[in-house]
């Protein structure tokens, strides 16, 4: 699925969208395939190892629809959600989703506590660190849901300092997939699988 012929125009709309709105910073743009929209695509490594059919997603802190929108767009039978708390986000995306006509795609204008509903997977992607996300991401996951943590280098870290919520919301981390971006300096990247029980 890692096309950019497949994105070209949601790339050409996000940075319509960013002109306006600054989603992502300027000296971003041009990175914008590699380090946002293939990073988002890396849960296919997540994918892979499950049936996604009909399943739901919550992304929490989506900010400018990362991976919420590259994932819509890319796994069409999943029901992707976008939780932002930043209104201007949230119309941003939505305006997306309409030139697209992306169906699967939903947003939500709330803070992750307000939320009711459980998903069958939970992602978060440049939020905050693992022991915070957890907190709002654990409690949103159905039995035997994940929470799919896109994380930089100091993972090791972050996962030590987590344990004790995950203990607290009976999870454990199944998986660390590690993977490499197509960047000129080195950019490693992991997606922490945690999985409720």
């Amino acid at each position: 699925m890692e096309d950019k012929k497949f994105f070209e125009r949601y790339i050409d709309i996000f940075l319509a969208q960013n002109a306006k709105l600054n989603l992502i910073s300027k000296n971003d743009e041009k990175y914008l395939w590699e380090k946002h929209i293939l990073d988002s695509l890396s849960i296919e490594k997540f994918f892979n190892t499950i049936d996604i059919t009909g399943m739901r997603l919550l992304d929490i802190g989506t900010g400018g629809g990362f991976p919420a929108v590259p994932v819509a767009l890319a796994y069409p039978t999943l029901e992707v959600f976008g939780l932002d708390s930043i209104r201007k986000k949230i119309n941003a995306i939505e305006a997306i989703k309409e030139e697209l006509e992306i169906k699967n795609l939903h947003t939500l204008c709330d803070r992750a506590e307000n939320i009711k509903e459980r998903f069958d997977i939970v992602t978060s992607r440049a939020v905050a660190s693992l022991k915070i996300i957890s907190r709002y991401a654990l409690p949103l996951l159905k039995k035997d849901g994940y929470f799919i943590a896109y994380k930089s280098r100091k993972v090791e870290d972050e996962i030590s300092e987590a344990k004790d919520v995950l203990r607290k919301y009976q999870a454990k981390i199944v998986d660390i997939i590690t993977y490499d971006l197509p960047l000129e300096e080195t950019h490693t990247r992991n997606l922490v699988v945690i999985k409720r029980h």
